[in-house]
């Protein structure tokens, strides 16, 4: 072959080489693309599974605040009914309790420590109505007595009322019964009388 046909063949080569070359460039490029594509793809998963592990503990994180709320709120109640049935474990005794000491109130009122027939009876009901009250006090029971004091309509019951010069108007003027309380909740309201004040004036010629 002449050395013209070489140098006319040369530049062929080159090109050849060339396109060659660029086809590889392109399907590296192409390849790195796809390379990125499934890399962001990759990273899109990744980053929705890290929000959705996110939220459930978020969701778990509620749970067990509420659930801790909830064993308090149940610990506080619990708490509380120990403690009213403690205070009150004995109420339904306590009222069957009531109509005794009446009894031995009314005994009092009916005896006298000045009258030497009825004295040792007056002094013997007396002494074990105070061991009695005492007794009863020692568990939260006391007597609710209001003589002389203004009329509380959430522990006195009105039976009615009376002109008085010697009480003020709304004052309990004479306790037909004694009310009770246990451990401060009422258990029997007192039976009072209550003044209506000095009696009215009649202007009327």
């Amino acid at each position: 072959m002449s050395k013209e046909s070489n140098k006319a063949q040369e530049p062929q080569i080159e090109e050849t080489e060339a396109v060659e070359v660029e086809t590889e460039v392109v399907e590296d490029a192409a390849s790195l693309m796809d390379e990125l594509t499934q890399a962001n793809f990759r990273v899109e998963e990744l980053e929705q599974a890290l929000a959705a592990a996110e939220a459930k503990v978020e969701e778990q994180k509620d749970s067990v605040v509420r659930a801790a709320a909830e064993v308090e709120n149940v610990r506080r109640r619990a708490a509380l009914d120990v403690e009213k049935a403690h205070k009150f474990a004995l109420e339904k005794f306590a009222n069957e309790l009531l109509p005794v000491i009446d009894n031995m109130e009314r005994a009092l009122q009916g005896t006298s420590s000045e009258d030497e027939a009825t004295k040792a009876i007056y002094e013997g009901v007396e002494l074990t109505l105070k061991s009695f009250t005492s007794a009863v006090a020692k568990f939260g029971l006391t007597q609710v007595d209001p003589q002389g004091e203004a009329f509380n309509p959430d522990h006195h019951q009105a039976i009615g009322m009376q002109p008085s010069e010697e009480f003020p108007a709304n004052t309990v003027m004479m306790v037909m019964q004694k009310g009770y309380m246990l451990n401060e909740r009422l258990l029997r309201p007192a039976m009072v009388m209550v003044s209506q004040g000095g009696a009215s004036v009649d202007t009327q010629a």
